[in-house]
């Protein structure tokens, strides 16, 4: 039996678009430990996952934090991984493996850089789908790969009865009308727009719901909708999963809970500006398509609702 680690430090999409290759990696090394690294914010949701033995807590300091970066080395070297799968494939990761394994090809350090492509710079590999990514590593590091490309995110759900009972849901719409404030590009102007035609259309049958985050609850009161929180604070990602799978539909900027929602096999569309394209992120699914624009801006509600698709 070996020790493997896995190492996914986020943000939330990337997660839910991750956990197919996790899932993989642990079927091809049933016989060993799976151990996982992410950041603070993720710790609590991998301990929910079954395939994993334990997670560990990477808090990003700074490189120069001589201090923390020797005391994180030192547990994973104590742990004598025999293989490593760099998941994020970021430039820190890339340093760690420059620590623990300075000359490891893909048979010791799977990443981007070890399994690239002959034909392909780094720079070029970037530009396919991450789940495409995801799947070319796994498989050039000898991993056979079910669900890479199909993520299953439901492991992350839990109950969320009394969620339930206290707001009376049962048939409703939800709606993602957030983003970064940084990334107002990825933001469609119109959801509240959008909410009186759903209103006018099928009067009470639906509610219309939207789950801020904790940065968000503030600017959620601008949104004609009824807004979901747990005894006054923001969902955590568990609960969230919940109230994203059981939704008749799910509206979406492009966000982590949209890539939680096509992940967990949600009804939805997800709406994409100039930003990104939705082939790239690997968000569209049999039940969550995308719509792409030019300008968001000049997406208007009314060629949204005619995407909606409620049974």
């Amino acid at each position: 039996m070996s020790n493997i680690l896995i190492i996914k430090h986020g943000s939330l999409g990337d997660i839910a678009q991750a956990c197919g290759a996790i899932q993989d990696i642990s079927e091809n090394h049933k016989n060993d430990e799976i151990y996982l690294m992410t950041t603070k914010p993720f710790v609590d949701l991998f301990k929910k996952n079954p395939l994993i033995k334990e997670v560990i807590l990477d808090k990003r300091l700074s490189r120069f934090n001589v201090f923390y970066l020797y005391s994180l080395m030192r547990k994973l070297k104590k742990l004598k991984f025999s293989k490593v799968y760099d998941l994020q494939n970021s430039s820190r990761t890339n340093f760690y493996k420059k620590i623990l394994f300075p000359n490891s090809d893909c048979n010791t350090w799977s990443s981007s850089i070890t399994t690239l492509p002959i034909e392909n710079s780094k720079k070029e590999f970037d530009k396919q789908p991450v789940l495409d990514r995801f799947d070319h590593q796994l498989k050039t590091s000898g991993v056979n790969t079910k669900n890479t490309l199909s993520p299953d995110f439901t492991w992350s759900c839990e109950n969320i009865e009394s969620i339930i009972r206290e707001f009376n849901l049962k048939k409703y719409i939800l709606l993602f009308p957030f983003c970064s404030p940084h990334l107002t590009a990825k933001k469609w102007p119109y959801f509240n727009e959008l909410i009186k035609i759903i209103k006018n259309k099928h009067n009470d049958n639906y509610k219309i719901l939207i789950a801020p985050g904790p940065n968000e609850i503030r600017e959620s009161k601008q949104i004609d909708a009824l807004c979901i929180l747990n005894d006054g604070r923001a969902l955590n990602i568990s609960e969230l999963s919940s109230l994203i799978k059981n939704s008749s539909f799910v509206i979406a900027n492009d966000t982590g809970p949209a890539h939680m929602a096509a992940h967990l096999g949600a009804k939805g569309i997800t709406l994409f500006g100039s930003h990104t394209t939705a082939h790239k992120v690997s968000i569209e699914r049999k039940d969550f398509k995308p719509i792409q624009v030019n300008d968001l801006s000049k997406l208007s509600a009314e060629k949204v609702f005619e995407k909606i698709k409620i049974d």
